[in-house]
């Protein structure tokens, strides 16, 4: 099976600070020590197993804070010496989705600072803020902080898109800030994000913030990362998020993606793509062109 992922991390504990894995313990997505340790290219591709995949999106990993444009240039240099399996070599990562504070008074030199590299695309900035604060990644409300959404308008001017993190109850919001930015491509994130899986009201939320978003033409969505709600996930289990998310969006804005290393603590690389591919194994043989490579690439330019 060929792939382009659009959704996976690097790093290296040796050379960078990542202070997620200073002292990493256990949440709702999983045990975060199991990942205290470098995952580098040529981990990733031994990981990769039967699967063959042909280009690699970087997304932010959590990076020090204070010098976010340092991981880009690891990355950059990453891809530039390129990683050799078999016969083939690869230029992982053959994109960069780089870490920006948007409410940060220098967020537009920041954003110059990550633009200068060859594979810059995107920039994310985690927003997950929840009722509940078990569920908190951040703990301020960038979707309504006023400087945040006046600095969201540079990613247009250096031609980045928005890779957009959150959770259901924060889609009605951030389906305004998309309206307000026709030019800049948003890509939602693992599907949405559906932690209030266990009631009708939390099924409604998800379903109906991904039409909002989904209404708007510059957004599109990612699905990956839904072994972190479904720890003991089955292919049956998946299946209404996937079919839900493809009918929302259309076969020609959505793609599927592993979110490799932080899904490798419920699943198998392998596992995770052939999932994907039982659940749409009635799709078109260009339907599932799209969700597997082509919309990546058009997507994220590469």
């Amino acid at each position: 099976m060929q792939v382009v992922d659009p959704h996976v991390h690097f790093w290296d504990l040796d050379s960078h600070r990542y202070p997620w894995l200073d002292d990493p313990g256990t949440s709702f997505v999983g045990d975060a020590r199991r990942l205290k340790h470098n995952y580098l290219p040529s981990d990733f591709l031994a990981d990769s197993g039967d699967i063959d995949v042909l280009k690699v999106v970087h997304v932010e990993a959590n990076h020090d804070p204070a010098d976010p444009v340092e991981e880009t240039r690891w990355l950059q240099s990453l891809a530039d010496a390129g990683q050799q399996r078999g016969n083939a070599k690869h230029r992982l990562p053959e994109a960069i989705v780089a870490a920006a504070d948007l409410s940060a008074p220098d967020a537009a030199d920041t954003l110059a600072a990550h633009a200068v590299f060859a594979n810059m695309r995107g920039i994310r900035q985690i927003l997950n803020v929840h009722p509940n604060p078990l569920y908190n990644y951040v703990q301020r409300h960038y979707l309504r902080d006023e400087t945040w959404r006046a600095n969201f308008a540079l990613l247009e001017r250096f031609a980045l898109s928005f890779d957009m993190q959150l959770y259901p109850s924060q889609m009605e919001e951030a389906a305004a800030v998309a309206r307000a930015h026709p030019g800049i491509q948003i890509i939602v994130n693992h599907a949405g994000m559906f932690v209030d899986r266990h009631s009708v009201a939390g099924y409604r939320e998800w379903r109906d913030g991904l039409r909002a978003l989904a209404a708007l033409p510059n957004v599109t969505v990612k699905i990956s990362g839904l072994a972190m709600f479904d720890h003991r996930w089955t292919i049956e289990s998946f299946r209404p998020y996937v079919l839900q998310t493809i009918d929302t969006f259309g076969v020609e804005r959505a793609m599927f993606a592993s979110n490799f290393p932080v899904d490798r603590l419920f699943a198998s690389y392998s596992d995770l793509w052939h999932a994907y591919a039982e659940i749409v194994s009635g799709a078109s043989d260009d339907e599932k062109a799209a969700l597997f490579r082509t919309n990546a690439e058009r997507i994220y330019r590469i």
